[in-house]
């Protein structure tokens, strides 16, 4: 099954394993609320088959418990451990004014927040354990790069006009902030 460009899917949890020995499924959830996910009902896979379709929910300390249809036992159940559920972004509800969802800033150009210089383009959004950083393809080529998602490093996101202001840290070695010359402007 192919997913349209048009309508993602958007990874909204993770199997952590069975729960209890009539095949209940413990899902660690990446939505807002955790009870949240049980209303998509149908979750897919990355590649967008099917992979749970939820019965009935229950609030844990660390996501949720589920009944699954077709999942009766504890070892069909520890054997979806690590797997990964998403929606169509469609699905998801539309976010307020202010608000975005780190798949919308997937395609989107980055410029310099003081010199409007394109950096590039956001490929990806990742989080390692340490917060979200965005994957950054440069405009001229070259190897991509990671700029932390941190009101620091990204000041402003313009969802409304498809654009991403960024002030990246300097690389070791390189000088803070723009130079004497952006600052004053060429006085030649």
């Amino acid at each position: 099954m192919t997913v349209s460009p048009k309508d993602p899917l958007i990874l909204v949890g993770r199997v952590a394993g069975g729960f209890g020995v009539r095949g209940e499924v413990r899902i660690s959830t990446y939505t807002e609320e955790p009870m949240n996910i049980a209303a998509f009902k149908a979750l897919k896979r990355q590649d967008g088959s099917p992979a749970l379709t939820i019965a009935s929910a229950r609030p844990t300390k660390d996501g949720v418990v589920c009944r699954c249809v077709g999942i009766d036992t504890k070892e069909a159940a520890d054997a979806l451990r690590g797997l990964r559920l998403y929606v169509p972004r469609s699905a998801l509800p539309e976010p307020d004014e202010d608000e975005f969802y780190l798949s919308d800033l997937v395609g989107l150009p980055v410029r310099h927040v003081h010199t409007d210089v394109l950096l590039g383009r956001v490929k990806s959004v990742q989080n390692f354990g340490a917060g979200d950083i965005l994957e950054i393809t440069p405009d001229l080529g070259g190897p991509t790069w990671y700029l932390p998602f941190t009101r620091e490093a990204v000041p402003e996101v313009k969802i409304g006009e498809g654009v991403i202001l960024a002030d990246p840290p300097a690389l070791v070695g390189e000088p803070e902030g723009p130079s004497e010359d952006e600052e004053l402007g060429d006085r030649d």
